[in-house]
């Protein structure tokens, strides 16, 4: 059952002990093994991943079938319903459409003094996605990943993701990749398939970034590779905290809280109210809607190990304390949640109002629902167009402008210890 605790009881210590959830004392134990995985891979290449593939995931490859093929991909669009994809493609629409509006400018800035300065962006070369394929399928981590890869301009976009029985890939997730423009698409998963990424095979090529969630081993893999590729953050299980007053609605914010806890037995979900009685409410309500839950078993672990209600004094206490969590989602239902917006400084996604369930977020709305999670929106931000460029500074100054700081340079680099860095201007100007 969903726990009920007040302000008065030790709340920031139950808090972090959920924050700090994913750091058990088998990490070091899997870090190992994910070393050993990486070091294969590096060496053996195909040969390696095959291996693993075989050990981990129990589906026996060979070479030739790791890339899924043209039939498959045509084949998956007779296997999804009009619905589905009328459905996929609307998300395709909307989440392009947000993050085309997010695409940084170069720019140029011609100087009085006859320097010019400026910032160029460009797409990385290749981008490689992870898409996992564990409890559920996932198209809408396909859209979230590619789009942005797409608008961001990456010419070569790859996809790794778990083959399951019968060696297939999702269907839905097969139509969601070519939708949102992925070329290549792999049936491997776990820490080989990041390994293949970073570090390229005979058949997987390697890639400059790599992005998308996974089990702890991928996570793993990911902070491993960190350095010979770029990633886009280190994802831990699902979050959700919800701010809720006397106003709410007890099932919504139930329905809520177990949209969070059904992913994943280590999924958090927190709910901080002004409201005894909705506190109450929610809980009933939870349990009622756990009844028939096709998940139950996972979601109702997650809800006793990292379920929380919390009855605080005010909604200010409330916002404290959800910035020191820091969620990666957070939902304010609340009569007022602009001006209580306001009071917010971490959090990896803001929803606001009754009508706007995180799922929208998940989906549709727009934004990337990969998001920071186990308090890193502290200091990270969701996964966008950024993530796949990189930008170079722009510098040139004439002889004039070289010669009015000639003398600083020259002081600079000689307190510094770098004679070579002061003659370099030196024998411009003196010439």
């Amino acid at each position: 059952m969903l726990r009920i605790i007040t302000q008065q009881a030790d709340v920031r210590s139950e808090l972090q002990r959920i924050c700090d959830r994913t750091q058990d004392e088998q990490v070091l134990h899997k870090e190992a093994t994910v070393r050993e995985v990486l070091q294969a891979v590096k060496r053996q290449g195909d040969k390696a991943v095959l291996h693993y593939t075989a050990e981990f995931d129990h589906q026996i490859l060979k070479p030739e079938e790791l890339k899924v093929t043209g039939s498959e991909l045509d084949a998956a669009y007779q296997q999804v319903s009009k619905d589905l994809l009328q459905a996929i493609r609307l998300a395709c629409q909307k989440i392009e459409a947000f993050h085309r509006q997010r695409v940084p400018k170069s720019w140029v800035q011609f100087g009085d003094d006859q320097v010019v300065l400026g910032k160029r962006y460009t797409p990385v070369d290749r981008a490689g996605l992870y898409i996992p394929g564990g409890r559920a399928c996932y198209p809408s981590t396909v859209l979230m990943n590619a789009i942005p890869a797409k608008v961001a301009g990456v010419p070569r976009v790859v996809m790794v993701t778990p083959a399951r029985g019968g060696k297939m890939v999702n269907p839905a997730v097969l139509v969601a990749a070519q939708e949102a423009g992925v070329q290549e698409i792999y049936r491997v998963g776990g820490a080989q398939a990041i390994a293949a990424l970073a570090y390229g095979t005979e058949t997987i090529p390697k890639v400059n970034v790599i992005t998308g969630p996974g089990n702890i081993y991928v996570t793993l893999a990911k902070k491993l590779v960190y350095g010979t590729v770029g990633i886009d953050s280190l994802a831990g299980p699902s979050e959700v905290l919800v701010i809720a007053d006397e106003t709410a609605n007890s099932a919504y914010v139930a329905a809520d809280l177990l949209a969070q806890a059904e992913h994943d037995p280590m999924a958090a979900a927190i709910l901080l109210t002004t409201d005894a009685g909705l506190a109450k409410k929610v809980q009933m309500a939870v349990e009622r809607q756990l009844v028939d839950h096709p998940r139950r078993i996972d979601t109702e672990k997650a809800i006793a190990h990292y379920g929380l209600i919390v009855v605080v004094e005010s909604l200010e206490a409330a916002a404290e304390l959800a910035n020191e969590f820091a969620p990666e989602h957070l939902e304010l239902e609340v009569a007022d949640p602009w001006a209580l917006m306001n009071q917010i400084r971490h959090a990896g996604a803001i929803f606001l109002g009754s009508s706007t369930p995180e799922a929208v977020g998940d989906y549709l709305a727009g934004p990337n629902h990969t998001l920071p999670t186990s308090g890193a929106a502290r200091y990270a931000s969701a996964l966008g167009v950024e993530t796949f460029l990189k930008h170079s500074s722009i510098i040139q100054y004439s002889q004039t402008a070289l010669e009015k700081v000639a003398s600083a340079i020259d002081i600079l680099a000689t307190t510094e210890g770098l004679p070579s860095h002061a003659d370099s201007v030196k024998l411009r100007v003196e010439d």
